[in-house]
């Protein structure tokens, strides 16, 4: 089953902003110059709670091939729009140029791709298996694999259709407790993609290929 990441239409709000939460004539953008900072900030302060939804819904991909169910793209550019949205939640709306760009240095031009699960109810899993993910263009057998791995479980039910957290963080987990899920964190090199590639997100567990994806870095930012 393959799904692929699609520009979005907004028809509901200001077209102002919609260039905006789209990034219109933009694509993935691996370093951010001060006017995309700028964007990412308004993006994630909007109020415009149908637009900023449309952007997230843009770097999300829903699978459904079990154990996985959706997965997810964070670009610098996101990063900053989600750590904006967060503090806004908060009712903090002093985000500033800087605290973005402390954020966006910190995570440099990585993008990190969030694989979400969902196990079987009688799994005897004590961790998230060693599932890995890798990059592929389409048609050819050349991967890129992710420099960085995190496996993350989960003892609750996820809640469908929210951002991943900006920092994400391992539950606590009581010895023997049942996992129902996890979420796996892929990190890659932004400097080795193409910011207007096709790719396949490929999936796997000790070389079985659980689930392949295809999401295109020139309908995001």
């Amino acid at each position: 089953m393959c799904a692929t990441i699609l520009s979005v239409t907004h028809t509901a709000v200001p077209v102002a902003l919609v260039l905006l939460l789209t990034g219109a004539a933009a694509a993935y953008e691996p370093t951010l110059d001060p006017r995309a900072i700028d964007e990412a900030i308004a993006a994630g302060q909007s109020r415009a709670d149908a637009a900023r939804n449309r952007f997230h819904q843009a770097y999300r991909v829903h699978v459904g091939r079990p154990p996985v169910d959706d997965i997810e793209l964070v670009t610098p550019f996101r990063r900053v729009v989600l750590d904006a949205e967060a503090r806004a939640r908060t009712g903090d709306r002093l985000y500033r140029q800087r605290d973005a760009l402390a954020v966006a240095a910190g995570f440099g031009n990585r993008m990190q791709v969030f694989v979400e699960l969902t196990f079987h109810p009688l799994n005897t899993y004590v961790g998230v298996p060693s599932y890995a993910v890798s990059l592929a263009r389409p048609g050819t057998a050349v991967r890129l694999n992710a420099s960085d791995l995190q496996r993350i479980p989960r003892v609750e039910r996820r809640v469908a259709g929210l951002p991943p957290l900006p920092y994400p963080v391992p539950p606590a987990i009581a010895a023997g407790g049942p996992l129902v899920g996890g979420t796996v964190i892929a990190t890659f090199d932004g400097g080795r993609l193409d910011p207007r590639g096709a790719y396949d997100v490929i999936i796997e567990e000790t070389g079985t290929e659980l689930a392949r994806v295809g999401v295109n870095l020139g309908a995001i930012r």
